[in-house]
Order: structure tokens, then C-alpha cells, then sequence
């Protein structure tokens, strides 16, 4: 192999994988709003669980980056290992279409893929011709590098070297399962190793007998990146990283010994394309895989354990940064952190204006612990959004990211309003404060119109619903009053002599605090409004 053909070949690997990086990048975004919410999709059901890790590494044209993904869901607690194992097989399964792209005969059409993908790149505005635009230029630059790597690799059918080379892992498996997996580790893409095995078909010396092998090296030498990100990540994650290499090592154990099997089936499905045989094999083996170790899940969750150990040694995280890497969903989770937080800072004004309504103390430190929560996830979060909002791919709604900002503000601002209604709840305590029966009512009532508003601001920026947001209006008017009304009658009371001047005093501040809850709540509301009138 001389310079000339080393240069042609790493030139056309280098396109190969930029023009797979790019489409996946285009089939992500223009499928962004589906993905974003996928978790909640991802059930206990392994079958679902395989099917969505297919369709997800199908959108990202990347076995690697699905599976990283997985192992930041892991790390945050948002998946379990059941949920993780089906993600994982359907990783496997849905990494072949690449296979089959690069083994379609469409040389002609690539220049003209390229040229439209190019156009629309430079002269479009629009979101989804964009979109648009990355999948056919990814795809025709993909294209074009194995187009470069086959050209680089022709001169190599009069190599005897290289035809000794490939009878030797046709005969002596464990070579080519070696070499797949060296391939593999270093280009950190089973896709490519595939691309470049369908390159070598322009040979003529490769056959499906020596690919074989060299395909089941692949499938464990993608595992390598997945290893790799779980180092920084807890056990959790760490055995989800395990169970993926078992897969794929249990698989070449289990199917090497079919291969003839497996070979005779997909030379009677495309018996004059060499190419076509590849992507088959690749296929079927993937999907046989699956089928027969998914009953199995639980022993490799079983052996993981075995292998990480049982106990834990890292509290999970929220938003892992593996996330990034597929804005997108990243955007989703963010969306959801940002929900729970709210849900959280809801219930700890419910815990608030409980003990101060019923003067009871129980849960005085839970709502300071609660607090504290708050404000720790409010800056995870805000942390996050700012590397999110430095992707250079554009995210279908990124406007949401960007008022998530203000978002989180309101949530925390609600949080340190219940902090504050629990230091009324103290003082009333340790003063013994009596408040007449009419006051509670009127505390129950605003409270309830409260926990109202935030209800229809949680859920218009759960599910990005306008209407929803502008039916917030009439409840925060309604707060507005009755804080007035309530205002004008405990004064009354006060100068009848029913209460104490400090009760008084307790009363107002809790009303006013709840009123200013629900101005927040009204500008969670409003910026879900706003973003649609945008649109």
C-alpha cells in the first residue's frame, strides 16, 4: 500500500464520517420536536424500549452517540438498566441503514445530491429546507467519500499480499474479528468499519466469508466509546456501558459458530452483490442478536452487576453533559428538569401555607431542605442552558431554551416566597398567633386559586400550550382581588378588635406573598404566549 493510497484512503474515510456526522445531524433536528420528549416513550417494555433505540440511531446515523446518550440518561437517573439494555440492542440494529446507503449504486446522482444540498445550504433561511439541505449534502459527501476510499483501494486487487491477507481471515476468524475491532477502536465508528468494507468490494478480492468476522469485530469495537464516556459517569451508568460490550461479545460468541448459516441465507437474498451481502449480514446478525439475547436482559444486568459492583458510589446527576451532544433531546430534558423543579417549588408552598394555616411545624425542615434544592437545581440547570445554547445546531422551538432562562427565575423566586411564608408559619408558632376562623377560609381560598395559577403555568410550559398559558389570566386577576378584598377585611377585623395586631401583620405579608406567587406563575404563562406568537 503505497503513499498515494493511504492519502486517498484516510481523505475519503474523513468524508465518510463528516457526511455521516452531517445527515445525522439534519435527520436530528428536522425530527426534533420527536425526539425531544423520547423518555417519555422509553417504557419498562424491552420491545419498545429496542424499537425507540432504533429509530433514534436511524435519526442520528450513529450507534456511539445513541449509546453515549444512554449512558448520560443513566447517570441522571432517568432510565434504568431494563429501559437501558432495549436502547442498547436497538442501537445495534438501527447502526445497519448506514450499510445499506453506502451500498446503493447511485454514483451518478451524488454530484447532484451535493449541488442541491448546497444550494439549499446557502440560499435558505427556512428551518426545515436547512434541514433538508444537511440530509442531502451529508448524504452525498458520505457518498463521495466512498466513492474516494473504493477509488483509493482498486489497486489493490493485484496485490497478492492483500489477497493472501484476505484467505487468511476467511479461514482464521479470530483475525478478522481482531482486525474489525482495531478498525472499529480507532475510528471510533462500526459504520465506517462497514463503509470501508463495502469500499474494498471495488477490489474484488473481498468476500462475504472474510467480512463476516470482520463485521463481528466491528460490533465489539464500538463498544470502545461508550467505555469510554462511562469512566466519569456513576455505576449505574458504568454497567450500562458493560452491558453493551456483553451484547455485542456474547453475540459474535453465539453467532460466530452460524456464520455459514448466516452466509448462505444472505448469498440467496443478493446473490451478485458482495455489497448488498454486507449490509445483509450486518442486518440480520444485529436483529438476530437482539432476539435472542433480549430474554436474557436480566443476566446481563446480572453479570454487570457482577462486574461494577452492587454498590454506589455517586449520586446521579441532573442533565448529564453527554446529553449535548444531541441538542435536541438535551432540549427535552431540560424542559422536563425545568418541570419537576417547578413541581417541586409548588409543593413546597403547599408545605408552607399548610404550617402556617394549620400552625403545625412537621415540616418545617423538608421545606428548607426543599429550598435548598431549588436553588442548587435552578444553577445545574442554568449552567446546562448556557452550553446548550453554544451548539452550533440549530434546535427546532430554541426559543424555549432561551426563555427557559426567565422560566427558571419565576420558579426560584416562587420557591424563596415559600421560604418566606414558613417564616411566617414560625413566627405565628412561637408567638402563639390566633387567626379567626374567617381569616383561614380566606388563606385556604387564595391559596387555592395559588396552587391554580401554577398548575396552568406547569403545564402551558410542560406542553408548550398557548391556550392554556392565556387562560392564566383571569386566575391571576382573580388573585389581584381577592388579595385586596381579603386585605380590606382583615383591617376590618382588626379595628373591631377580633384579632391581634401582629396577626394582622402575619395575615398580609402571607397574602402578599402568595399574590406575588401567582405574578410569577403568570410569567411562566406568558412566556409560552410569547414564544407562540413568535412562531
Amino acid at each position: 500500500m503505497n503513499i498515494a493510497m493511504i492519502i486517498g484512503l484516510l481523505g475519503g474515510l474523513g468524508l465518510f464520517l463528516y457526511g455521516m456526522k452531517m445527515m445525522g445531524d439534519g435527520l436530528e433536528n428536522a425530527a426534533g420536536s420527536k425526539l425531544k420528549f423520547i423518555l417519555n416513550k422509553v417504557t419498562a417494555n424491552p420491545i419498545s424500549s429496542v424499537l425507540i433505540g432504533t429509530v433514534v440511531t436511524i435519526l442520528m446515523q450513529s450507534s456511539s452517540a445513541t449509546t453515549v446518550m444512554v449512558i448520560g440518561f443513566v447517570n441522571s437517573g432517568l432510565l434504568n438498566l431494563v429501559q437501558a439494555t432495549g436502547l442498547i440492542m436497538g442501537a445495534n440494529i438501527g447502526t445497519t441503514t448506514t450499510a445499506f446507503l453506502v451500498s446503493m449504486n447511485i454514483d451518478a446522482i451524488v454530484p447532484i445530491l451535493i449541488f442541491l444540498g448546497s444550494f439549499l445550504y446557502l440560499f435558505t433561511r427556512a428551518k426545515r429546507r436547512r434541514d433538508l439541505a444537511s440530509i442531502l449534502l451529508g448524504f452525498g459527501i458520505l457518498m463521495l467519500g466512498m466513492e474516494l476510499m473504493s477509488e483509493a483501494m482498486y489497486p489493490l486487487r493485484d496485490s497478492q499480499v492483500f489477497k493472501d491477507l484476505i484467505l487468511t481471515v476467511g479461514t482464521q476468524w479470530y483475525l478478522g474479528i481482531l482486525l474489525g475491532l482495531g478498525i472499529t477502536m480507532l475510528v471510533q465508528s462500526s459504520s465506517a468499519t462497514t463503509g470501508l468494507l463495502v469500499a474494498l468490494t471495488s477490489t474484488g478480492g473481498i468476500s462475504i466469508q472474510a467480512a463476516f468476522p470482520l463485521i463481528l469485530g466491528a460490533n465489539i469495537g464500538t463498544c470502545i466509546t461508550a467505555l469510554l464516556s462511562s469512566i466519569t459517569a456513576n455505576k449505574m451508568a458504568k454497567k450500562a456501558a458493560v452491558i453493551h460490550l456483553l451484547f455485542n461479545i456474547m453475540g459474535a460468541v453465539l453467532f460466530l459458530p452460524l456464520g455459514k448459516y448466516l452466509i448462505n441465507v444472505v448469498t440467496y437474498l443478493a446473490p451478485e452483490s458482495i455489497k448488498l451481502q454486507i449490509s445483509f449480514i450486518h442486518l440480520i446478525f444485529n436483529v438476530s442478536n437482539t432476539l435472542a439475547l433480549l430474554p436474557f436482559a436480566g443476566l446481563l444486568i446480572l453479570i454487570a452487576n457482577k462486574v461494577v459492583g452492587e454498590e454506589e458510589d455517586k449520586a446521579q446527576e441532573i442533565l448529564d453533559r453527554r446529553l449535548l451532544q444531541t441538542p435536541s433531546i438535551a432540549e427535552g430534558q431540560v424542559i422536563l428538569e425545568t418541570v419537576k423543579l417547578a413541581e417541586l417549588a409548588k409543593e413546597n408552598l403547599k408545605l408552607a401555607t399548610d404550617a402556617f394555616i394549620y400552625n403545625d411545624q412537621k415540616d418545617h425542615d423538608l421545606v428548607y431542605k426543599n429550598e435548598a434544592r431549588i436553588n442548587e437545581v435552578t444553577e445545574i440547570i442554568t449552567n446546562f442552558l448556557v452550553e446548550l445554547s453554544g451548539s452550533d445546531i440549530d434546535i427546532n422551538e430554541f426559543a424555549r431554551v432561551g426563555d427557559t432562562y426567565h422560566v427558571l427565575n419565576d420558579i426560584e423566586r416562587i420557591g424563596d416566597h415559600a421560604e418566606n411564608i414558613m417564616e411566617l408559619a414560625e413566627e405565628r408558632s412561637r408567638k402563639n398567633v390566633e387567626i379567626t376562623p374567617e381569616g383561614v377560609e380566606e388563606l385556604k381560598n387564595i391559596y387555592n386559586y395559588t396552587n391554580l395559577a401554577m398548575d396552568i403555568a406547569i403545564e402551558s410550559y410542560k406542553n408548550n400550550d398557548k391556550q392554556k398559558a392565556v387562560s392564566i389570566e383571569q386566575t391571576e386577576k382573580r388573585i389581584d382581588e381577592l388579595q385586596k378584598e381579603y386585605r380590606d377585611a382583615h383591617i376590618r377585623r382588626l379595628n373591631a378588635g377580633r384579632c391581634s395586631a401582629l396577626a394582622g401583620i402575619l395575615f398580609l405579608d402571607l397574602i402578599s406573598n402568595l399574590e406575588r406567587v401567582g405574578d410569577h406563575a403568570k410569567n411562566i404563562a406568558d412566556t409560552i404566549a410569547e414564544i407562540k406568537e413568535r412562531d
